[in-house]
This record gives C-alpha cells, sequence and structure tokens, in this order.
C-alpha cells in the first residue's frame, strides 16, 4: 500500500481539511496523519475522511500534538526520560492516540521509543563532520566510533528497559482497540532502540500480534554512512517483523528526508523484503516541490506497479 504523510504540508495549513485534499492532489489516496499537527486542524481531517476523501493508512505518535508544545516535536515526552512526569505524559497522549488511529481505522501507529542521555553534538555530529570530508577511513575516526559504540552499550540498558515497560502498557490497549505498533527505526544511535535494541524488544514481543518493526530507509541509510550499519544486512535480519515503512531518500552523507530518486537509496534492492501490500508511506520534507513529488511518483508507479497501489 502506497501512503503520503501529512509531515509534508501540514506547517502551510491551518485547515486540516485543505491539507489533505493538497496530498490527495498529488496522486495519494492512502495517507499517514503525523506528529506535529495542531487540535484545530482535527475538525477539517475528520470532515475530509467523512467525505471519503482519504483512507488513513496510519497515524505517528503524538497525534494531535501536546497542547502546551507549540512546535513540531515528536521527542518532546519521551518513555526514556528520567523525570516520571514526562513518562507518563508520554504514555498519556499516546493512548489518546490510539483511540484516534481507531477512529480513522489506521493500520498502525508510529513510535518513538526515546533516547539515551548522550550528547548528538559531540556523537553522531563529529562523525558526520569526518565522512562528509571523506575521513571515514582514518584511525581518528575509527577510533570515535568504537568509543561511541562502546558508550552507548554500557548506558543503554536502563533506557531499553522504560521502552520496553511503556511498550507492554501500550500493547495492551493497541490489542484492544486493533492498531498496530510500529516501533521505528531511528536517525541517530544515540536514539531508542538502536539495532540490536530493535531485536530485543522484537523477540520480546514476538507472541504479541501488535507489535512489530517499522523501517524508516532514511534513518538508516544515515547510519549505514556512518559505518553503524549496514542497510541491507539490517533489512534481512529484522524483515519477519516487518509492518511497513517511511519512504525518502537520502543526500550524502546525512540530508533525509529528500523525494525518492533525488538522492542513493537502491529501492530496488531493499524493497524486496517487504511483505505484499504493506504500507509503504512517503515520508518528505516540507521543503520538497510538489512538481518533484508527482515526477517521482510517475517513476515509482512504472518501476513497482506492485508498490503502487
Amino acid at each position: 500500500m502506497l501512503a503520503f504523510s501529512s509531515c509534508w504540508n501540514n506547517s502551510r495549513h491551518t485547515d486540516g481539511e485543505q491539507m489533505i485534499e493538497e496530498i490527495v492532489d498529488l496522486g495519494f489516496s492512502n495517507i499517514e496523519l503525523s506528529h506535529g499537527m495542531t487540535i484545530a486542524k482535527l475538525p477539517g481531517i475528520r470532515k475530509a475522511y467523512a467525505r471519503g476523501l482519504f483512507k488513513c493508512a496510519g497515524v505517528h505518535n503524538y497525534f494531535p500534538s501536546p497542547v502546551e508544545v507549540m512546535i513540531d516535536a515528536p521527542d518532546a515526552y519521551e518513555y526514556t526520560s528520567h523525570r516520571p512526569l514526562d513518562r507518563q505524559r508520554a504514555m498519556d497522549m499516546t493512548l489518546r492516540t490510539l483511540d484516534i488511529a481507531a477512529e480513522f481505522e489506521a493500520r498502525y501507529l508510529v513510535l518513538h521509543m526515546g533516547s539515551v542521555p548522550m550528547s548528538r553534538k559531540k556523537w553522531t555530529t563529529p562523525l558526520t563532520k569526518i565522512v562528509a570530508n571523506g575521513d571515514q577511513h582514518h584511525s581518528d575516526f575509527i577510533k570515535r566510533k568504537i568509543a561511541f559504540v562502546k558508550k552507548r552499550e554500557t548506558i543503554g540498558p536502563l533506557y531499553l528497559h522504560r521502552a520496553r515497560e511503556a511498550l507492554t502498557t501500550i500493547s495492551e490497549r493497541a490489542a484492544e482497540v486493533g492498531v498496530k505498533l510500529a516501533i521505528e527505526s531511528r536517525s541517530i544511535f544515540e536514539d531508542v532502540p538502536t539495532e540490536r535494541e530493535m531485536m530485543v524488544l522484537q523477540s520480546h514481543f514476538a507472541d504479541h500480534p501488535s507489535v512489530g518493526y517499522w523501517h524508516d530507509f532514511g534513518h538508516v541509510q544515515l547510519k549505514h554512512n556512518l559505518g553503524l550499519l549496514d542497510h541491507f544486512e539490517w533489512l534481512e535480519t529484522i524483515a519477519p517483523h516487518l509492518i511497513g515503512g517511511h519512504v525518502h531518500d537520502v543526500e550524502w552523507p546525512a540530508r533525509d528526508h529528500r523525494t525518492p530518486f533525488s538522492g542513493t537509496l537502491d529501492y530496488a534492492k531493499l524493497l524486496g523484503f517487504f511483505p505484499p501490500n504493506c504500507p509503504l508511506t512517503w515520508e518528505l520534507s516540507p521543503t520538497r516541490q510538489a512538481s518533484e513529488i508527482r515526477d517521482a511518483l510517475i517513476r515509482w508507479k512504472a518501476e513497482f506497479p506492485e508498490r503502487s497501489l
């Protein structure tokens, strides 16, 4: 199932119905209702849904945004936070989002599970700069990367435990309302879960029909570009748990959410791991132009007709 995320045009609209109409005009009838949405847009979205203008492929937590958060910040509250009140707020907003997802008959809810207290500016950002300069084979880069992985592995267990506890509660509600929980692959190694932690979570919930894996093409490619994983091998490993994925491209080494076919991703090689009719949701930056999206959609339908319905 081909779908499109409202993250592309959410910020340009005050009316939810007009937002939906613009996406439908691009050529998409399945839409993911994404984070960053003000509650004021919800009546218009409901009106568009009642008109039969779109089908809701899925929802991205939190939807709508917490009223006290004035910007698009899906990680404003984390299940892994050291603040109990923040963890509870994250839980409350997620359960509310699940109810709305059920209202729109969504197939899935995309979840961010949190992070560990490691500064991106100290770890991922310097490594990315080294790669951008073409120095990823130098000994300094290798030493930095090894130190990064070791520290991340050392402090990770507590935050993985918190994420697993939260998912235990959320999965009970998800089963009740019939929405799958799609745990998203993250773009930086400081986030939870890492790929190793993702396998731990998927194994823990292996017998729970409401929990699975959401593959973000761009996020995983960013880590591939830093030499933290191999994109193809990771998909091969995690494939049994796949629910679907966010489709976007990456300009070397670290500009993601680009329009498909404008970057470095080999979709023909990667799509083979995805089950037939699973959601493939284009999640594009608001800077992408409607004309390039339409052109990319024409090419996508020509190259992957079985992935275009």
